[in-house]
């Protein structure tokens, strides 16, 4: 790898052996992946994917300790996935026992984190790119994050440049300021390997569709035709929600981190069917095929027609406009159902600046009154817990499906379920 005088200067040692360390490190990842130069991070604000102290996590915080030391912090503001733990979940006496146990470390690591650089004590979500988070990244910026549905959706809709790298390799492109160019950081790297053609009779449930392009492309680049007929050529506010759920269940059903929209998302707006490359093959998506692909998920409950007990919306973290049109759409499915309260205790999760703004909403007492209890933690790391993964819990998110034992329905089917179920 060719590295300027500045770059080899840090290699070298010239701001000590821990500042070598991380730009070794960085050397090492583009060499593995046939990187020829570092480029420089240009986004103003970073974001860490790791955001919870659990207690077996102690190297990472042996190193966090050491970077600080030597004074080897970010460059950026950062903000970081969610916490782990929130006390309005419902949970048992038992599970809160082991939550304790499991995020013994959670005020040391927190306390690393501001250290290191964190934005501030609210900078926690995996949708950090809303506009209330306050980190999003303007078109063509070089990033240097993890969080596979927050890269996906700045790659995609906003345009940025980001690989998705480890937890601890973001941070390291956070503190030496500049990480290898190789894959999505360049013009090849961007171009679609295949091409999805949407045939569906209506809007598709933006995770089934992600689900299905995911395990399709795996980690390759799509680029998908016809949604728009659905979605219309402007990135609103409405459009982006729905491609954050699609890019998020494309990147963890798959390992997409980059998508194609045919006339809406930036670059298939500029450069059109041009992105694709020569004999790319076509992967036809109708009704009968996402049908398929949700029939194909499997249940590890234990008893598969278990009642549920808990529900959770938003992996990722819900924007404003689903918070107001699920408050909506949640109050006519129980005064259809004669109901006044969900019959599945329901937990929708958002940023912590979301869940500010909504909350000077009309909605937010609205939501509270039928109740859906707003939260901003991590729904996975609520499911890591061992007695968590026991329960019947059921989402519309394919991420919390694919990493938890959590099952799996679309949005129209959780309605009905959190507001008339057995009836």
């Amino acid at each position: 790898m060719i590295l300027t005088k500045e770059q080899q200067a840090l290699l070298d040692g010239a701001q000590g052996k821990t500042m070598a360390k991380v730009v070794k490190t960085l050397v090492m990842y583009g060499e593995a992946f046939g990187a020829e130069r570092m480029v420089p991070v240009t986004s103003k604000y970073g974001h860490t994917v790791i955001s919870f102290g659990i207690g077996v996590m102690k190297p990472v915080y042996e190193l966090y300790d050491q970077l600080l030391a030597a004074g080897a912090v970010s460059k950026q503001p950062f903000s970081a996935d969610p916490r782990p733990l929130d006390k309005n979940i419902p949970s048992s006496f038992l599970q809160d026992v082991v939550f304790k146990f499991m995020y013994s470390q959670q005020d040391r690591y927190e306390d690393q984190l501001r250290k290191l650089g964190l934005m501030d004590d609210n900078a926690y979500t995996c949708a950090c790119y809303l506009p209330q988070a306050g980190n999003v990244p303007q078109r063509g910026e070089v990033l240097s994050w993890a969080e596979s549905s927050a890269v996906v959706y700045a790659n995609s809709v906003l345009g940025a440049r980001c690989n998705r790298n480890s937890g601890i390799i973001e941070l390291m492109g956070s503190i030496a300021g500049f990480v290898p160019e190789f894959g999505l950081l360049t013009d090849d790297g961007r171009k679609a390997d295949w091409v999805v053609e949407l045939r569906t009779s209506r809007l598709p449930d933006a995770q089934l569709l992600g689900s299905a392009v995911g395990m399709k492309v795996l980690e390759k680049v799509p680029y998908v035709k016809g949604l728009d007929k659905w979605l219309g050529t402007e990135l609103t506010e409405d459009a982006c929600a729905y491609l954050k759920d699609f890019g998020a269940a494309a990147a963890s059903n798959g390992s997409v981190g980059l998508y194609h929209i045919d006339h809406l998302t930036p670059e298939a707006v500029d450069a059109g069917e041009s992105l694709v490359r020569e004999n790319a093959p076509v992967y036809v998506v109708d009704d009968a095929e996402l049908e398929r692909i949700k029939n194909g998920y499997p249940c590890i409950w234990k008893e598969l027609n278990a009642t549920p007990k808990l529900c959770f919306m938003g992996c990722p973290h819900m924007t404003l406009s689903q918070l107001k049109d699920w408050t909506v759409r949640v109050e006519k499915g129980l005064a259809a159902a004669g109901n006044k309260k969900v019959v599945i205790p329901t937990v929708f999760t958002t940023a912590p600046g979301v869940a500010k703004e909504f909350r000077q909403t009309e909605y937010a007492a609205r939501l509270e009154a039928t109740g859906v209890v707003l939260s901003t933690i991590c729904p996975l790391m609520y499911m890591n817990n061992p007695l968590s993964k026991k329960m019947p819990v059921i989402t519309s998110s394919n991420k919390l499906r694919t990493y938890t034992s959590a099952r799996f329905y679309s949005d129209e089917e959780i309605l009905a379920k959190i507001t008339r179920e057995g009836k």
